[in-house]
């Protein structure tokens, strides 16, 4: 079975019985190979998916968690699917797109390494936590429409008579 079927299906199969155990081994070990590679920030991480998992005391499958959760923040995106333990692995972080993707993902324990003060500095940091706050802040494309207005389906009705009828 390729690794990002297995992960797909060991993500799917947790129960609460199981969860804290996955999430406790699935967090430290994302906590290791973060901090070894923000500790390198300028090095690519390459080898074979399963080097760099036996390098990080990690299985596998954990590994493929990894790569799946960085995928979006490095410079050449994989094709994860067809991953096995025997795939070259060649990743070269882009920070602030990782740093951005960890404020994202709500990983406290990962955006908050002491690494990065040295690879970005504090106002890069904050500069990236205020571009973060703006994306999910929900934008109006037009102006608001008051329930007396015309409804802008061209009716002719007022709008809280028409599409805003059920709103």
């Amino acid at each position: 079975m390729k690794l990002f079927k297995e992960w797909t299906k060991l993500i799917e199969g947790q129960t609460k019985s199981t969860f804290d155990d996955f999430w406790k081994e699935y967090s430290e070990a994302e906590t290791k190979i973060y901090s070894d590679l923000l500790d390198h920030p300028e090095e690519p991480m390459t080898g074979t998916l399963g080097e760099l998992a036996e390098k990080y005391e990690v299985r596998p499958v954990i590994f493929m968690g990894f790569l799946d959760g960085i995928n979006e923040s490095i410079e050449n995106s994989n094709q994860l699917e067809d991953f096995d333990e025997d795939t070259p692995i060649d990743l070269k972080i882009v920070p602030e797109k990782l740093f951005f993707n960890m404020l994202k993902a709500d990983a406290e324990y990962l955006y908050s390494l002491p690494q990065w003060e040295t690879i970005l500095g504090e106002e890069k940091m904050a500069e990236i936590a205020k571009e973060y706050r703006a994306s999910r802040t929900v934008r109006r494309e037009g102006p608001k429409i008051g329930r007396n207005d015309p409804c802008p389906c061209g009716s002719g009705k007022k709008y809280k008579h028409c599409c805003g009828r059920n709103k």
